[in-house]
Order: structure tokens, then C-alpha cells, then sequence
């Protein structure tokens, strides 16, 4: 069985990884895992969001949440490095919530990648979650509640080792954002199963879509 995230963190060490092809991007699978969750699945994870590197919107188009470390403990002590899937939601304090659309504080789908994002080099463990969804507002201290499901591919890297440019390299950029892409759809596909769209009304997450509706 490979090392747990948490693991690598408590030897502080960072897991190696795999450098992606053009090939293996095109032979990706556009489903995977089993047809429900298995262990260690579900896993619920809840905090407040926090400022991050803020490359994923600026140089991705792919806006991340991250957690703080201690809320990502049920997963990084029980899964690997990687990206993953499930459901989320953002939950402002009462006096926030008009601020939002009803749209924007629904359960949504989503993607989260664990671990120490080997294309910027991280050196620290980090859960960042892209909801599949377009907010119009950031969220930053709000709380965000969490399902994971199921795994989607390990952590991967795009440069060759020990070459780490300060601008970053168009082909190689492209290639990671196509790869969140195909992440974004894999994610979709999954959660159109039965086993876990029941998910998205887990007693974990904070309203129901008519008690949205009442908020605002």
C-alpha cells in the first residue's frame, strides 16, 4: 500500500512524481472507481477557506479553495497524494449570505488535488478544491464543507527534473490545464452514478435548495 499524504509529511518528505505524456493524456479514462464509494470513502472534510497561492484562477482558470491543515486530516491520514472527486459547498455566515446567488451555495461538484503540486514545486502539504462552478464573488473565511468520493490520478509533473524555469512554459502550462480539464469531466461522469449522486444530500452539508431559497 503506498505511504499516506500524511506520511510523507510527518518524514517531511515529498512523493515523487509521475511526469505525464502526451499519450497517457490522450488515452485517459473518462470514468473511473468502482460504481458506489468504497473505504476509505466517503470522507468529510470542513473549514474555513484561506488565501493560497492564487495561481490557479490567474494562471489555470482553475480557482482553488484551500483548507487549513488541520481540517484536511481525515484524508491525508488515510489516502494518497492525488486528485480526487465529490461534492462541496460554501457556507457564508448569515449575515453573508445575500451576498451570494442561491445558485452559489448549493452542493456542487467538485475536484481536489492533495498533496504538494509538483509543477510549482509546493513545499508544503496542501487540499485545494475547485468547485465546478462559476462564482461571480471570492469566499475567503467562509466555511466549505467537503464529501470526498472517490480518486481520479495521481500528482503529476510537467518539467524535467531539476528544471524549474521562473516563467512557465507555455506547452507545459497548457498541458496541466488540459489535464484539469479532462480532471473536471472525469469528475462529472463519476457523480452521474447513482451510488454517488445520493451524496449530494449528505447530512454534512449546512441547507437544502428550499432552505437556500428561504435565506435570500
Amino acid at each position: 500500500m503506498s505511504p499516506t499524504a500524511a506520511e510523507y509529511a510527518e518524514r517531511h518528505e515529498i512523493p515523487p512524481a509521475e511526469v505525464q505524456s502526451p499519450i497517457d493524456r490522450a488515452t485517459r479514462p473518462q470514468i473511473v472507481g468502482p460504481d458506489a464509494p468504497e473505504p476509505p470513502f466517503p470522507i468529510a472534510l470542513i473549514g474555513p477557506v484561506q488565501k493560497g497561492f492564487g495561481r490557479g484562477g490567474k494562471d489555470l482558470g482553475c480557482p482553488t479553495a484551500n483548507l487549513p491543515d488541520e481540517s484536511i486530516t481525515p484524508i491525508s491520514t488515510v489516502a494518497k497524494t492525488g486528485v480526487y472527486y465529490g461534492y462541496a459547498q460554501v457556507v457564508p455566515p448569515t449575515e453573508e449570505v445575500a451576498k451570494f446567488r442561491p445558485q452559489d451555495l448549493k452542493v456542487l461538484p467538485m475536484v481536489m488535488s492533495l498533496g504538494w503540486n509538483p509543477f510549482y514545486k509546493n513545499k508544503v502539504l496542501t487540499a485545494e478544491i475547485h468547485l465546478i462552478h462559476d462564482f461571480e464573488r471570492d469566499f475567503y473565511g467562509h466555511e466549505l464543507r467537503a464529501v470526498v468520493l472517490g480518486y481520479i490520478r495521481p500528482e503529476l509533473d510537467y518539467i524535467s527534473r531539476g528544471k524549474l524555469l521562473p516563467i512557465l512554459p507555455t506547452a507545459m502550462t497548457d498541458a496541466l490545464i488540459e489535464d484539469i480539464e479532462v480532471d473536471k469531466r472525469v469528475a462529472l461522469n463519476c457523480l452521474q452514478r447513482p451510488g454517488y449522486q445520493k451524496f449530494e444530500k449528505d447530512a454534512h452539508f449546512a441547507h437544502t435548495d428550499s432552505e437556500l431559497q428561504a435565506s435570500v
